[in-house]
C-alpha cells in the first residue's frame, strides 16, 4: 500500500531514517550541505539510491580507474549503457555485462529473469540488436535442497524469459562451491550488432526537448531494488521481495522493436533504460551527461497501481521501461511507432538548462535537486585494504602432489565434479538457435555467432576461477582475463575487449578490499598484456550472507573476431590419424584445483603461476596456425587439466578415442598449470605446425577405436577408458544430483 503520510523533514534527521535507506551519517550532512536544507522524503529516497554503492559505485570507482579503457577498436567505452568496439564494414559489436544476484537469491525465478531484460535493454538502448545472450552462474554446493531449488529456478528464469524474446542464450559457465551457498551470483551479458551511424547515446541535449517516457506501466515492484543490491544478505533479507522486479518477455519484445525503429528516427535525442533505481537514475544521468536539468510532472507518468506516491514512483524498478528525449514538436512521430506496438509513450516532461532534477506531483513540486550531486559528484571512498592472514599463510605453504592410485577412477570422479560436468541439462533448456545464426552452440570453448552479409563471425564467452582469485586475487585476475581469451583464440577469433562483472563480499571489511584492488591490478594488467581494453561493465559488492563472503568473482565477458567462417575451431577431435599436441608445458601446479578439492575436500596453496608474455605469445602463434589452416580442433585446458581435457575432447567427437603418451607422474595429468591449450593436425601439417608453434608437443593420435589411451613415456597404463563410460560420467553428473535426495 501507499506510503500516504510520509515523515516530514524534521523528522527524517531527528529520526534518522535516512539510515534505512543505507544513507550514513556523514552522507546526510552532505546531503543537506549541497541542498542548503533538510530534503524531504522524495528527496532522501532519490539521494539513497543513487548514492548506493550499485548505482554511483563510491567504494569501487577508485579500482576502476586502474582498468585500461580504449584501443584502436573502442567507439564507446565504460560510461554509457554498454561498451562499442568496431569490427570493420562500418559495422560494431555492443556488449555489457550485469549481476542480478541479490534478487536471485530471494525470488530466483523473477531475479534472474529481470537479470536477462535488463541487460538485453543496455544493449538496444545503444541503437544495437541483441543477438545473443550469456551467463556466468554460481551456486553452493549441489547438495542441499535450497540450492537445488535456486539453480532449478535460475536456470528456468533465464530459459523463460531469453526464449520467450527470441534472442538465443549461446553459452557462459555454472560453478558451484559452498561460499555461494546463502548469496549465488547471477551474471547475465548481452552481445548486439549495430552500424557506426545507428549509436545513440543516453544523454539528455536540447533546452526545450521534451523528455518521453515508453514501455510498461509503473508498479510498486523493485523499489529501493538498488539499496538492496549495495548491501549484505541475511536472514532478514526474505522480507525484502518487494525489491524483486517481475518481467515480462512479450512486453520486452514489443518495446525492443519499437526502440529500434526510433533509433532510425532523427527526432531522438537520447535515450536510456529505466534499470537500477528506475526513473531516477535514467532522469538524473542522462542530464548529467549531457550538462543539462530535467522537469518532470509525475502525474503524467503512467501507473499500474492507483495512489503512488513521488517516492514509489521515482524508485520503483519496473521493468521493460525507457526514458528518450525528443525533439521538440516532434512528439507525435514518436508516439505513432509505439502505438504501432500497442505501447504507451507520454511527454511527461522536458529539458532545462539549469543542472536541476525538478519534479512536480498534483501541482506542487516535490523534488528541486542538482543532477551533478546525483550522478558525477556522489562521494568516493577510499577504504582500507589490508593483507588477510589466509593469504600469507598460502604463500608459505607447500602443495604436495595428489596421490593418485587410480587414474581412470580418479578421470571418472573428476568428470562428475559440478563444475567440470557437462551443463547440458542447463543449455538445453535454452533456445541457442533461434534466428539460426548460432555456428557454434553451447559446449566448445566459445559460442560462434555468424554475422549475416560477411565471411565474419564473434566468439563469445564468460569465464572466471574464483578458487584461484581466493588464493591470489592477483595471479587470479590475469587468469580469469587470460582463460577468455584463450576460449576466444581456441575458437578461431581474435579477443577484442571486456566487459567484466565485479562479484566481491562487503568493501568495507579491510581483507575484502584488498581482494578487489589486487584481482583489479591482476585483470588490469592482463587486459593490457593481451590488448583487451575494459569498455563497460558491473560492480557488485556485499555478496555475503550471515557474515560469510563469497570468493572474490570478477567475471571476464569477452568478445572476439573471426575475420573468415573458414577458421571457425571447435574442441572436438575431427578424424582418425590425426596427430594431438600440448602446447605449453605441464608443472605440479595443484592449488585451487579440482584434484585438490576432490582429495581434500578444500583449496589452499600458492596459485598457480601465469606469465602474460608466454600466454600471449601462445594464444597469437594458434591463432595464427588456426588462421593458417593447420589446426583441427583446440581446447583450453583448464579445470581437470590434461586429463579433463582429453576426455573433452574425445566425447563430443562422435565415436573417435585418443592414443596418449605422457611424461611424468600420473598426478600430473590433474594439473592445473596455466596457459596450455590440447589441439589436434593433420599428419601432413606436422611440419609446418611445428615450425609456427614452438612450444607445441606432441603426445598422441586420435583414434578410430572410442577409447581414451594414456600412458606414462615407461609403457605404464595410465588410463584406458571407452568414451562410453566417460560421457556417462560427465552427462549424468548434474541430472543425478538433482534427482538424488540430500
Amino acid at each position: 500500500m501507499s506510503l500516504l503520510l510520509e515523515p516530514s523533514q524534521e523528522q527524517i534527521k531527528e529520526e534518522k531514517l535516512y539510515q534505512q535507506m543505507g544513507v550514513s551519517d556523514d552522507e546526510f550532512a552532505m546531503i543537506e550541505s549541497i541542498l542548503g536544507r533538510l530534503p524531504n522524503y522524495t528527496e532522501i529516497g532519490i539521494f539513497s539510491v543513487m548514492w548506493s554503492e550499485h548505482c554511483s559505485y563510491k567504494n569501487s570507482k577508485p579500482i576502476l580507474k586502474k582498468f585500461p579503457t580504449k584501443g584502436e577498436r573502442v567507439l564507446q567505452g565504460p560510461g554509457e549503457g554498454a561498451g562499442i568496439v568496431d569490427i570493420g564494414d562500418n559495422q560494431a559489436v555492443v556488449f555489457k555485462i550485469e549481476s542480478h544476484n541479490h534478487p536471485s537469491a530471494i525470488e530466483p525465478y523473477q531475479g534472474a529473469a529481470t537479470g536477462v531484460g535488463g541487460i538485453i535493454r543496455d544493449v538496444f538502448s545503444m541503437g544495437a540488436r541483441p543477438i545473443a545472450v550469456l551467463n556466468s552462474l554460481r551456486f553452493g554446493e549441489l547438495t542441499s535442497p535450497r540450492v537445488k531449488y535456486l539453480f532449478e529456478e535460475v536456470v528456468a528464469g533465464i530459459a523463460g524469459y531469453g526464449n520467450c524474446i527470441g534472442i538465443p542464450t549461446v553459452g557462459g559457465e555454472v560453478q558451484f562451491d559452498s561460499c555461494y551457498e546463502g548469496n549465488p551470483l547471477v551474471n547475465a551479458m548481452c552481445v548486439g550488432l549495430i552500424n557506426h551511424e545507428d549509436i545513440k547515446k543516453g544523454q539528455a541535449k536540447g533546452v526545450g526537448n521534451t523528455v518521453m517516457y515508453v514501455g510498461a506501466k509503473t508498479g510498486r515492484d523493485g523499489i529501493h531494488g538498488a539499496t538492496f543490491a549495495s548491501e549484505e544478505m541475511s536472514d532478514q533479507s526474505e522480507e525484502k521481495r518487494s525489491a524483486v522486479q517481475v518481467g515480462d518477455p512479450f512486453m520486452e519484445k514489443l518495446l525492443l522493436e519499437a526502440c529500434l525503429e526510433v533509433i532510425k528516427s532523427d527526432a531522438l535525442v537520447g535515450i536510456q533504460d529505466m534499470g537500477a533505481a528506475g526513473l531516477t537514475s535514467s532522469s538524473a544521468e542522462m542530464a548529467s551527461k549531457a550538462g543539462s536539468g530535467i522537469e518532470m510532472n509525475l502525474d503524467l507518468i503512467p501507473q499500474r497501481e492507483t495512489g503512488m506516491t513521488p517516492y514509489e514512483m521515482m524508485l520503483s524498478e519496473s521493468q521493460e521501461r525507457m526514458l528518450l528525449v525528443i525533439e521538440r514538436g516532434r512528439e507525435q512521430e514518436i508516439i505513432d511507432i509505439f502505438d504501432k506496438y500497442d505501447l504507451e509513450a507520454v511527454a511527461v516532461g522536458h529539458v532545462t538548462d539549469d543542472k536541476m532534477l525538478r519534479l512536480f506531483h498534483n501541482g506542487e513540486m516535490v523534488a528541486d535537486l542538482p543532477v551533478d550531486a546525483l550522478a558525477e559528484e556522489a562521494p568516493v571512498y577510499h577504504k582500507p585494504s589490508k593483507v588477510p592472514a589466509y593469504y600469507k599463510e598460502f604463500l608459505e605453504t607447500d602443495v604436495p602432489a595428489p596421490k593418485v592410485e587410480d587414474a581412470k577412477e580418479t578421470l571418472l570422479e573428476l568428470l562428475k565434479q559440478p563444475t567440470i560436468a557437462s551443463k547440458e541439462w542447463v543449455y538445453d533448456q535454452y533456445d541457442y538457435m533461434v534466428r539460426t545464426n548460432t555456428v557454434v552452440a553451447p559446449g566448445s570453448d566459445a559460442a560462434v555467432l555468424r554475422i549475416r552479409g560477411t565471411k565474419k563471425a564473434l566468439a563469445m564467452t564468460t569465464d572466471c576461477n574464483a578458487r584461484y582469485l581466493y588464493l591470489d586475487p592477483e595471479k587470479g585476475g590475469k587468469i580469469a582475463v587470460a582463460e577468455a581469451a584463450r576460449n576466444i583464440v581456441c575458437s578461431g577469433a581474435e579477443p577484442l575487449a571486456v566487459t567484466d562483472n565485479l562479484n566481491f563480499g562487503n568493501p568495507e571489511k579491510p581483507e575484502i578490499f584488498w581482494q578487489i584492488e589486487k584481482a583489479a591490478d591482476g585483470i588490469s594488467e592482463a587486459c593490457n598484456v593481451l590488448s583487451t581494453p575494459v569498455i563497460g561493465g558491473n560492480v557488485s559488492l556485499y555478496n555475503e550472507s550471515n557474515g560469510s563472503a563469497i570468493y572474490p568473482t570478477p567475471v571476464i565477458g569477452m568478445v572476439g573476431l573471426i575475420e573468415d567462417t573458414d577458421h571457425i575451431t571447435t574442441q572436438h577431435f575431427k578424424a582418425a590419424g590425426d596427430l594431438i599436441y600440448v602446447i605449453g608445458e605441464t608443472f605440479p601446479e595443484f592449488a585451487g584445483s579440482e584434484l585438490q578439492k576432490l582429495s581434500e575436500g578444500k583449496i589452499y596453496g600458492k596459485a598457480p603461476a601465469i606469465d602474460l608474455e608466454v600466454e600471449q605469445a601462445r594464444q597469437k602463434a594458434l591463432l595464427k596456425a588456426i588462421r593458417t589452416g593447420l589446426v583441427q580442433s583446440a581446447h583450453d585446458v583448464s579445470e581437470g587439466g590434461i586429463g579433463v581435457a582429453l576426455a573433452e575432447s574425445v566425447i563430443s567427437s562422435q565415436g573417435l578415442g585418443a592414443n596418449v603418451t605422457l611424461a611424468g607422474e600420473s598426478a600430473l595429468l590433474f594439473s592445473e598449470t596455466q596457459s596450455r591449450f590440447i589441439v589436434s593436425v593433420k599428419k601432413e601439417h606436422q611440419e609446418a605446425f611445428e615450425k609456427l608453434v614452438k612450444d607445441a608437443e606432441l603426445i598422441g593420435e586420435v583414434t578410430s577405436d572410442s577409447a581414451l589411451s594414456v600412458q606414462s613415456q615407461e609403457g605404464q597404463q595410465w588410463i584406458h577408458a571407452q568414451i562410453e563410460e566417460l560421457e556417462s560420467a560427465w552427462k549424468g553428473a548434474i541430472p543425478c544430483l538433482l534427482k538424488s535426495k540430500a
